[in-house]
């Protein structure tokens, strides 16, 4: 049986950030909403405890599981984690998300392990801006790319969170390189988390305006149900995802999300960190699947519609 919140929304996702270590160092990084003021990663869970955790999850009806950090390919048993995991009966979906800059020589050996789909990354695709916002080189994600179309994973998701005054009118190229590459691209709006107000206000970019340039081109529009009904435009050679979190109710009413962090700690909400619940330590001191179990329950119960109006 689904497990099911005080709003009535089911319980069908897990995000699990499996480490806060990342090679780059990007402005806009919310981190999976953890703490940013504790440096010290430390207390990552080993490949069995997520394996654990993931098995204790989908017994109470998670079907979908999404690898996240930090950059998770920082992680030099992430084979062993995904291999761990994609064997659990009754799972469904078992994706990653990562910048990309790691992923060429890894590609193939993840999706043979059972890794199927993959988002990467990707604010831009110019040189220069990509390095004074990441501090990376853009050439590596570029050939992340590649490597994960030629690898089989299917989709190949793109994620290009917006930048008023940096990326914004760059929209158009990054459709067009969707296209060529077979990647689907999804417009994530920049959302206050772990970055500074000044920042934000700077920063910030509703998404309307994209919305009605691919309404106008789209030849066939869909709503994703589970996924915060958030709006797919089908353009004749690409496929593009909006991700408006920002004054958007249906964000957070329709979410069916819940978040495990990097040092094991359950996060009902990526906007709060004032209701996390400690699943890792009660593990190490030797609790028993049930007693887990429980702590997702009471997890769960702790998620709650953060944006009401």
């Amino acid at each position: 049986m689904v497990l099911e919140d005080s709003c009535g929304r089911p319980l069908l996702n897990l995000r699990i950030a499996v480490t806060k270590r990342c090679n780059l160092s990007c402005s806009y990084c919310h981190a999976e909403g953890e703490d940013n003021s504790v440096q010290n990663p430390g207390n990552e869970m080993t490949f069995k405890e997520i394996s654990r955790i993931v098995k204790i999850a989908v017994s109470l009806g998670v079907c979908r599981v999404k690898l996240t950090g930090g950059e998770p390919l920082m992680r030099k048993d992430i084979a062993e984690i995904i291999n761990g995991i994609s064997g659990v009966g009754g799972l469904k979906d078992l994706s990653m998300t990562t910048n990309g800059t790691l992923l060429a020589p890894l590609a193939q050996e993840l999706h043979s392990n059972g890794l199927r789909r993959i988002n990467i990354s990707i604010p831009t695709l110019e040189e220069h801006e990509f390095r004074k916002l990441t501090g990376g080189n853009v050439v590596d994600a570029l050939e992340g790319v590649a490597a994960a179309v030629e690898a089989g994973f299917y989709p190949v998701k793109l994620n290009m969170l917006i930048l008023k005054g940096t990326n914004d009118e760059a929209v158009p190229a990054m459709v067009d390189f969707a296209s060529r590459t077979g990647a689907i691209l999804q417009l994530i709006e920049l959302e206050p988390i772990n970055i500074n107000s000044l920042y934000f206000a700077r920063r910030h970019k509703p998404l309307d305006e994209y919305e009605k340039m691919l309404e106008q081109k789209a030849v066939k529009t869909e709503t994703r149900e589970f996924m915060q009904n958030r709006r797919i435009y089908h353009l004749p050679d690409a496929t593009v995802e909006v991700i408006k979190p920002i004054e958007n109710t249906e964000f957070c009413l329709h979410c069916t999300r819940l978040r495990v962090t990097s040092n094991g700690k359950l996060k009902p909400c990526l906007m709060r960190n004032d209701n996390t619940i400690d699943i890792l330590t009660p593990m190490r001191k030797g609790a028993r699947d049930r007693e887990l179990a429980d702590l997702f329950r009471l997890a769960n119960m702790e998620r709650q519609a953060f944006n009401r109006a």
